[in-house]
């Protein structure tokens, strides 16, 4: 069975999830394989996922096996499974804008402790291991370090799993730049597998397709882990609630007024952890402008909940390189990240996606011409 060689940029909560993840379900049959698309996409189980390359920029992490460094403060997630050393090093990335300077305000076990070395040649790194794929973990709010991930990735020959809220992959200029260097790109903002993006999507469609008409909405989240912590700065936010507001409001036939709809973070709880808990409330009118409300209450671990929706980008996103396909991938990204290049509803995009891994007749990224995906 051929491996998925994989690089990760950022080793916080969600590539801790991710790693225990790969581990857990190793020893998982396709019957009990809760959280993924499928056990087997074509060839390749989660298993088979074999990171080769980590970077981080905090003292806790830098320097140690990422067998240490994914369980090291300021990591707050659930443990999980156990996983085993991998001789891989964290390699000490560049800071740039990936540490929000409010944080340092708070106790070292909250926040981000950067590690006093210089920063690796990223690019080497990744190519003498070899990785495949580079999975971009960085905070909230981190637009530079997501793109010299990016460019890093291009420069290495590698292909990029864009989890965060910048726009790479929905980007025209960098997808086309992926297209040249014939490397598939995925993103933008992973989505959870059942989270508040995707739960208010759903009911905001349900609305839609009812005939009701949705007049306002708000969705408020709190959460204790670093992403946020950092996310209180609210100048960070401004891709994340584009990202989020354009995943609700795609589903909808008539867009609501900027007034009408507020999407985003609320608010720190330091003791809430790795837990987020959302709210959802929902004002509309039925047959005889009758007056409807809707109040939802979602409490999960957060960085789990998109482990799946991860693992499953990894296994499509390395079927894209065998099959020799570059560019933006606008079916596993509309499936499992909030702003890809192309809004598709939920359901539409599972179908889509299938057909790309069984190897189906699909359009290109732009959709300006067709290609043949070789099963």
């Amino acid at each position: 069975m051929k491996k998925i060689k994989l690089a990760i940029a950022g080793v916080g909560n969600c590539a801790s999830s991710l790693l225990q993840g790969i581990e857990y379900y190793k020893h998982m049959d396709e019957k009990n394989c809760i959280g993924l698309m499928h056990y087997e996409v074509d060839e390749y189980r989660p298993g088979d996922i074999e990171v080769v390359a980590a970077f981080d920029v905090d003292k806790r992490k830098v320097g140690k096996d990422l067998r240490e460094a994914v369980f090291a403060e300021p990591n707050c997630t659930a443990v999980f499974h156990r996983v085993p050393y991998y001789g891989v090093e964290v390699k000490m990335g560049p800071v740039l804008d990936g540490v929000a300077s409010h944080m340092q305000r708070y106790p070292e076990d909250k926040t981000f402790q950067v590690a006093d070395e210089e920063p690796c040649d990223v690019v080497k790194e990744l190519e003498d291991s070899d990785a495949e794929i580079l999975v971009n973990y960085m905070p909230v709010g981190s637009e530079q370090a997501a793109r010299f991930y990016a460019k890093a990735a291009l420069d290495a020959g590698a292909a990029f799993i864009n989890c965060m809220p910048v726009f790479i992959a929905s980007d025209p200029e960098w997808g086309r730049k992926f297209e040249e260097k014939k490397l598939p790109v995925v993103g933008d903002d992973v989505k959870s597998q059942i989270g508040a993006t995707i739960v208010h999507r759903t009911l905001a469609k349900l609305f839609n397709d009812r005939g009701c008409k949705l007049d306002r909405t708000y969705q408020l989240n709190t959460g204790g882990n670093t992403d946020f912590l950092n996310m209180l700065n609210r100048e960070r936010l401004k891709s994340k609630r584009i990202s989020k507001t354009e995943a609700v409001q795609s589903v909808l036939d008539e867009p609501l007024r900027p007034d009408d709809i507020h999407i985003g973070p609320s608010d720190y709880v330091s003791w809430q952890r790795d837990n987020k808990i959302c709210f959802l409330r929902m004002e509309g009118r039925i047959f005889g402008d009758i007056p409807i409300d809707l109040e939802l209450r979602l409490s999960v671990e957060d960085s789990p909940n998109s482990g799946g929706s991860t693992i499953d980008a990894i296994r499509v996103c390395k079927l894209a390189l065998d099959r020799g396909i570059a560019g933006p991938l606008i079916e596993i990204s509309a499936y499992t990240m909030k702003h890809p290049p192309i809004q598709y509803p939920d359901e539409m995009a599972r179908e889509l996606l299938e057909r790309f891994i069984r190897g189906k007749v699909i359009e290109d990224s732009w959709g300006e011409r067709r290609r043949v995906v070789t099963a």
